[in-house]
C-alpha cells in the first residue's frame, strides 16, 4: 500500500449528497422510450442524453468534488482504479499529484468530423465525449499509465495489479486483438459496463479508430464478444448507491443521466435477452401537468476560474413536456451583467422535443472577484420558477513563459511520446501542438492539430511509415496560452532534430501589437493579407510595440520554421 497522498486540486462549491437529498428521476424524462424495440429504442434513449451542458477539460477539477467524493469524508476521493488515499482540498491551484482524469472509453478510441472538437492523438474529437463526466472519473496515475487504452477484458496474467486494477493479458475469446485488457475490481465491474452501455448510446455515430470493444458495423456499438462480457458484469454487479448518487450529481451539472443506471433492464431490451421485444415505460403514454425536466431546480452552472479579458460559453438544454406556451428566462441578481443569455424567450416546441432548446450562457467578467448571478426559467404554464444558480471567479491575467520542449522517446514504428520540461507557473495544463508532414514534406493534416495534457508528456499513437511530425508546447492558465516553445520534430526512423524556434508571442493593442520574446530576434518581416512586405525589421526585442493599419498580417522571423499571425483593429 502506498503511503498518504494528498491531491491538490481546484476548489468546488459541490458537496457529495445522498440520493434522499435529490429530487426522483423526472417523470417524464424516459417518455419517448415508451413503445419502442431494438435500434428505434437505442436512437430514442440517444436522443434523450446526446445533448447536455459540455464543459472545459480543465474545469473538470472544480466538478470531481461533487460526483466522487466518498459518503462518509467529503473531502476523500472515491477512486475506482485503485484503495490508495486521495483527498480534494480547498487549495486553488494546478497540480495532478498522482492523479489524473481518466476517460474510461480511452480518448484516442474514437474520431468525427464536425461539431465541437478538439483534438487528441491527432484526430478531431467530438469535445462532447472528450469532457462528459458521465465516463470521466479521477484516477490513480500509476494505474491510469498502467491501464493506456486498453480495453476492458478478463487478465488472465497480470503485468500490472495494483488490488483493484489489473492489466495484462486477455483471457481466450476476449481482447478484440489487443494483445493486454484492462479488468476493474469486482465492485466496479457494473459500474464501468453500464459506463459503456451509455458511452455506445450516447455515442452511437461516432467512428471508431480502435474496435477491441466498440463496433462500426452493427446499430449495437458494441461487438459481440464485449455485449457478452459487459452483460455478465452488469448482471453480476447491481447499480449501486455510488451510482445513483453519482448519477444524480452529474445530471446537476451536465443535465443528462446514464438511462441504464436508472433502468437497468433497459440494458436487457438493447442488448440482452429482452433484445426486440417492446419496451414499456411505466403508467404508458405520460400526460399531464407542464414539467420542465432539465434544468432542475437547484442546478449550479460553475464556470470556474477566468482570467480578466477572457470569457466562457456553456449551453444548457432547457426541456419539458406539456408547456402550454413559450418559455422564458431571465438573469437577475448580484453580479448578473457579468453574464449573457442568447435568447429571453425559448420556443414552446424546440423545448418539449427529445434535444431539448440550447440555451447559451456567457461569463463575461470587467472586474477581478467571484461573481453569482441566477437564471430564472419560468411560464410555459409550470407552477411557479426554476432557478439556476450561475458561479465563476475572475482572476488576473497569467504572466506566462514558455515551456522547453525535449526530443520524443519511445519512438517505434506505430508512434512515439512528446516530452517536455515543467513549467514553474501555477497553470492549468498543457496544450500539444503537432503538424503532420507526409513522405513529399507536403501538410498531411490541413490544420496544426493540439492535444490538451496534465502530465508533461502524451502519448501519440499515429506514426505512418514516411510521415514526419513536428510538435511544440504550451502552458495555459485561465483561458492563456504561452508562448510556443521550441520545434521537435519526429519521423518514422526516430528523431530527426529538434530545431530551436525562438518563442514569441505577440499582445494586441489598439492600432497594433506588443512583442513578447525571451531573446531578441533577427530578420523579422511583416506582410499584409495581400502577400506586399510591409515593413522589415532587422532586430525586434521584448516589449517592442508595432503599430499598423487595421488588419490581417503575417510575420516571420530568421531562423523560424513557422509564421505568425497578427490582427490588428
Amino acid at each position: 500500500m502506498k503511503s498518504l497522498r494528498n491531491i491538490l486540486l481546484l476548489a468546488s462549491a459541490f458537496v457529495v449528497m445522498s440520493q434522499s437529498a435529490f429530487a426522483a428521476v423526472p417523470k417524464n424524462y424516459y417518455r419517448t422510450l415508451d413503445g419502442k424495440s431494438g435500434q428505434a429504442l437505442k436512437n430514442a434513449v440517444n436522443a434523450i442524453i446526446k445533448n447536455h451542458t459540455v464543459y472545459s477539460y480543465g474545469s473538470l477539477w472544480y466538478y470531481f468534488p461533487s460526483t466522487d467524493c466518498m459518503p462518509d469524508n467529503p473531502k476523500r476521493v472515491w477512486d475506482m482504479y485503485s484503495d490508495y488515499t486521495y483527498y480534494f482540498n480547498d487549495r486553488v491551484g494546478y497540480s495532478t499529484s498522482g492523479m489524473n482524469k481518466e476517460h474510461s472509453v480511452p480518448k484516442s478510441w474514437w474520431s468525427t468530423t464536425g461539431g465541437t472538437t478538439a483534438t487528441v492523438n491527432g484526430v478531431t474529437v467530438d469535445a462532447d465525449a472528450y469532457t462528459d463526466l458521465n465516463h470521466l472519473y479521477p484516477s490513480d496515475g500509476d494505474a491510469n499509465s498502467a491501464k493506456l487504452h486498453y480495453p476492458l477484458g478478463t487478465v488472465s496474467k497480470a503485468d500490472f495489479n495494483n488490488g483493484v486494477t489489473k492489466v495484462g493479458t486477455p483471457v481466450s475469446g476476449e481482447g478484440g486483438g489487443s494483445g493486454s485488457v484492462f479488468e476493474p475490481d469486482d465492485r466496479y465491474k457494473g459500474d464501468f459496463a453500464r459506463t459503456y452501455f451509455y458511452m455506445a448510446t450516447c455515442y452511437q455515430n461516432y467512428y471508431w479508430r480502435y474496435t477491441w470493444n466498440m463496433s462500426n458495423s452493427t446499430w449495437l456499438t458494441l461487438n459481440d464478444w464485449t455485449i457478452k462480457l459487459l452483460l455478465k458484469w452488469h448482471r453480476q454487479d447491481p447499480v449501486s448507491q455510488k451510482e445513483i448518487d453519482r448519477n444524480e450529481a452529474v445530471y446537476r451539472l451536465q443535465n443528462n443521466r446514464n438511462p441504464y443506471i436508472d433502468n437497468p433492464d433497459l440494458v436487457e431490451y438493447i442488448w440482452g435477452d429482452k433484445a426486440g421485444k417492446t419496451y414499456v415505460v411505466e403508467g404508458g403514454e405520460i400526460t399531464g401537468d407542464p414539467e420542465l425536466i432539465t434544468p432542475t431546480q437547484g442546478t449550479v452552472l460553475d464556470f470556474g476560474e477566468v482570467g480578466l479579458g477572457k470569457s466562457i460559453t456553456y449551453v444548457v438544454y432547457v426541456k419539458g413536456d406539456n408547456f402550454t406556451s413559450d418559455l422564458r428566462v431571465q438573469l437577475y441578481k448580484a453580479d448578473y451583467k457579468m453574464f449573457s443569455i442568447s435568447v429571453q424567450t425559448i420556443d414552446r416546441a424546440t423545448a418539449v422535443s427529445a434535444e431539448g432548446y440550447p440555451l447559451t450562457i456567457t461569463y463575461t467578467p470587467t472586474e477581478v472577484g467571484e461573481h453569482t448571478a441566477n437564471l430564472l426559467i419560468y411560464n410555459g404554464g409550470i407552477t411557479g420558477s426554476v432557478g439556476v444558480v450561475l458561479k465563476a471567479e475572475c482572476k488576473e491575467a497569467p504572466s506566462l513563459f514558455a515551456v522547453t520542449a525535449l526530443p520524443a522517446t519511445d519512438v517505434d514504428d506505430g508512434g512515439y511520446t512528446a516530452t517536455w520540461e515543467a513549467t514553474g507557473d501555477e497553470i492549468d495544463g498543457y496544450v500539444v501542438s503537432r503538424v503532420v508532414y507526409d513522405a513529399d514534406g507536403d501538410i498531411a493534416l490541413a490544420d496544426e492539430t493540439e492535444t490538451e495534457a496534465d502530465e508533461t508528456s502524451v502519448r501519440f499513437n499515429d506514426l505512418a511509415e514516411g510521415q514526419t511530425h513536428t510538435y511544440t508546447v504550451q502552458s495555459k492558465r485561465l483561458g492563456y496560452l504561452s508562448p510556443k516553445s521550441n520545434v521537435i520534430t519526429v519521423s518514422s526512423s526516430g528523431v530527426d532534430c529538434v530545431e530551436a524556434d525562438k518563442p514569441l508571442s505577440l499582445l494586441p493593442i489598439d492600432g497594433g501589437f506588443v512583442v513578447k520574446c525571451s531573446e531578441s530576434l533577427l530578420g523579422v518581416r511583416i506582410f499584409n493579407a495581400g502577400g506586399q512586405l510591409v515593413r522589415e525589421l532587422p532586430v525586434l526585442d521584448c516589449d517592442d510595440k508595432i503599430e499598423l493599419p487595421g488588419g490581417v498580417y503575417i510575420i516571420t522571423v530568421a531562423g523560424n520554421r513557422k509564421p505568425f499571425k497578427a490582427v490588428v483593429r
